[in-house]
């Protein structure tokens, strides 16, 4: 039976990945707690994973897409079928404990300021240690490069409780996005011509921009497999990372900011390429240029949401370069970092 009033809505977006749902699915919908949905929308997968759902899970809510709408548009148009006040964009190749919701209706229910979190994520093989796509939760340093706590780069940090503080966030990973729904309506949701990558980062930011907190909720744990639509090798998914973040900064920059930001960019994403074709991967490097090209190419319809120059602006929140404390200054944990560099509601 459907609950009649969920507090919580549960939006998993999929296409033609019968096998992951067959794994996580199973584990969501067994949630102990008795105010939620889930909301399986499927992106006209081809596989049997939509009569998989049915038969298996007949209470979960199904919303079918014509064609594959990827992350942003699949997510943004399932919303308006979502009954909850707080929606949890989660992907589909997530496990979860049974628990795993309490702590984050709690967190939302008794402080209102709040308007985004996120879970730990952990592996989903090796479960006490940090995953790659958001750990303890995400920053970018002074050149818009992300990095979280537990994972800066390729150094993945076991989890000791060394990042359970009270600490506000700069964003919340998308692998299991917790938001007001209200919020992400005003904000205008995932940016759609993003496709996939960096969207959670720029609503985030627009977050911050309104004056809104994001926290990490460390009382709850999910297990993530990674890498379900596109592999940390793909050349596509090195693409989308460097396009969609230099439109992001572009959109939420001011432009004075925005410039000197992207000629520091210009010169390390240079590098980037340098190396890249040094150690044989070419189409890596080859993607950043491609990036670069169809940044620019976009930068138009972005201009309007672009702050203005009256606007309070949300800064980046570490003043430091991640790239010369990791690779230069040896720096792999966040907690290395220089905290001091922090603005002082993002610092710890």
């Amino acid at each position: 039976m459907l609950i009649s009033e969920p507090y919580i809505s549960v939006i998993i977006v999929s296409w033609n990945a019968l096998e992951t749902i067959q794994r996580c699915l199973p584990s969501v919908a067994n949630t102990d707690h008795d105010s939620f949905e889930i909301v399986f929308v499927d992106n006209a997968s081809q596989d049997e994973s939509v009569s998989w759902v049915k038969e298996h899970f007949p209470t979960i809510r199904i919303v079918n897409h014509p064609g594959n709408w990827a992350f942003c548009k699949g997510n943004n148009r399932a919303v308006p079928f979502a009954r909850g006040e707080v929606l949890v964009f989660l992907n589909n190749d997530v496990e979860v404990p049974t628990n795993w919701l309490s702590p984050i209706i709690d967190c939302f229910q008794n402080d209102q300021t709040v308007a985004a979190a996120q879970p730990k994520l952990h592996q989903f093989v090796d479960r006490d240690q940090f995953e790659y796509a958001g750990a303890a939760g995400g920053f970018l340093d002074k050149n818009g490069y992300p990095f979280t706590r537990g994972r800066i780069f390729e150094t993945l940090e076991k989890d000791s409780g060394q990042y359970d503080d009270d600490v506000e966030l700069f964003w919340a990973s998308g692998t299991c996005l917790v938001i007001r729904k209200n919020l992400f309506l005003d904000t205008g949701g995932f940016e759609e011509s993003f496709f996939m990558h960096m969207e959670e980062i720029d609503l985030c930011w627009r977050l911050k921009r309104a004056g809104h907190r994001i926290v990490l909720i460390p009382k709850s744990i999910v297990f993530h497999m990674g890498g379900a639509s596109l592999s940390s090798q793909s050349s596509q998914k090195h693409y989308l990372n460097f396009r969609n973040n230099l439109l992001m900064l572009y959109r939420n920059l001011p432009p004075s900011e925005w410039r000197v930001v992207l000629a520091r960019r210009i010169v390390l994403d240079s590098l980037a390429i340098l190396r890249a074709l040094l150690v044989g991967q070419f189409k890596a490097g080859f993607a950043i240029i491609r990036a670069y090209v169809s940044a620019f190419r976009m930068k138009a319809p972005h201009k309007k949401v672009r702050p203005l120059k009256s606007q309070p602006v949300a800064p980046l929140p570490y003043r430091g370069s991640i790239i010369w404390d990791y690779f230069i200054a040896g720096r792999k944990r966040f907690s290395d970092l220089d905290q001091g560099l922090f603005k002082p509601s993002d610092r710890r």
